[in-house]
């Protein structure tokens, strides 16, 4: 399988159906912080908060794989979500290369896509429960 594409609604819908679903936020600490998290409160879950790269720097994290899939089957369905795509789909695509069989990005991401003015919509805090940390 290669990594997909999926959009927010159907990353919410599986994370509500599939009780072995899991969403990984590859995103730095000081976005989490300063951006907020997605909130799984309502369907009992809690989002896996894994940095792809490090901030400040933009390292690679060199135990990213190790820590996003710390007791997680190589079937379970893994949604990764960053700012916008990018890092989510080079994290969902190394995760598929170690050998996890179902990875999705998630497309837009957290804050979407810029618009004219310089400013993101369109992405999980538009439009899906997150909370400020």
């Amino acid at each position: 399988m290669t990594t997909q594409n999926v959009d927010l609604h159907q990353t919410w819908e599986s994370l509500a159906s599939d009780p072995e679903a899991i969403l990984v936020d590859v995103r730095t600490q000081a976005e989490w912080s300063f951006v907020g998290t997605p909130d799984l409160t309502a369907l009992g879950k809690k989002v896996r908060l894994v940095e792809w790269n490090s901030y400040p720097g933009g390292n690679p994290n060199p135990h990213f794989v190790d820590q996003a899939t710390d007791d997680v089957k190589p079937t379970q369905p893994l949604y990764l979500l960053c700012r916008s795509g990018a890092r989510s789909m080079a994290a969902a695509q190394t995760l598929e290369a170690a050998g996890y069989s179902s990875t999705f990005n998630v497309a837009p991401g957290f804050e979407g896509d810029l618009d004219d003015e310089g400013h993101r919509h369109g992405g999980w805090k538009d439009t899906l429960p997150w909370r400020q940390q």
